[in-house]
């Protein structure tokens, strides 16, 4: 069962350590490309703020972003800012999602996310833990998947797994990582393809990050190509 208390203390961690190390840049650095094609360093740290508030429209019980469109206006009007505007939007934003998960509330309830996708209310600090953790590595500024938390890891190429079972685009795929690790993701039946490597490449693989499977072992035919997220 997913422990939020547990997961709302990761949060805390994983937004200290990205608000530490942008604070070592300056607003030469938030211009320029990240690992995310199209979107400046300035960009991921405005949706990291935007996305805290939306999280806070779930809990309460609103819609997560107005519009898909308002989501990108938003993004798009923000990116540019100077460092100090970011580091200051980013401590409040996470400051008011973190504070919308103290009063006590139902964690078993469902609640409605972007595009239709619901959830159970004590998930969505797990949520705010990737967006956190993986843009972080997505800023280009020295923090790699290999130093995402073990734990984080290991939910998230569960997470992801699961996200591309059943999918009739994908076959059947074996997962196998170093440390002997099995998991199945795609549709259903027995894998067609064997896919081995690091915690850290399989992540990397179905996440659509970092080498995007380069250094994989496949067997039973090639890579397949995964939808994107």
């Amino acid at each position: 069962m997913t422990d939020h208390v547990h997961d709302l203390r990761s949060v805390r961690e994983a937004t200290d350590r990205l608000l530490t190390a942008v604070a070592k840049l300056d607003n030469a650095a938030l211009a320029e490309e990240s690992h995310l094609p199209g979107w400046t360093r300035g960009h991921i740290l405005a949706h990291l703020a935007r996305n805290a508030d939306a999280l806070v429209n779930v809990f309460e019980g609103r819609p997560m972003y107005e519009s898909a469109a308002a989501r990108d206006t938003d993004i798009a009007r923000d990116a540019g800012r100077p460092l100090e505007e970011h580091l200051t939007d980013l401590r409040d934003s996470a400051a008011r999602f973190m504070a919308t998960t103290e009063p006590d509330q139902d964690w078993s309830r469902t609640v409605e996310l972007r595009n239709g996708v619901t959830d159970l209310a004590a998930n969505v600090p797990f949520r705010r833990w990737v967006e956190v953790d993986l843009h972080h590595v997505d800023l280009n500024i020295g923090y790699e998947l290999s130093d995402l938390p073990e734990e984080f890891t290991e939910r998230e190429i569960d997470f992801l797994a699961d996200r591309w079972s059943g999918r009739p685009e994908v076959p059947p795929v074996a997962l196998v990582a170093t440390d002997g690790r099995r998991r199945h993701t795609g549709s259903a039946g027995d894998p067609a393809v064997t896919v081995s490597g690091t915690a850290a490449g399989l992540l990397a693989w179905l996440a659509g990050r970092g080498d995007k499977g380069a250094s994989l072992t496949t067997s039973g035919g090639p890579l397949p190509t995964l939808p994107p997220l």
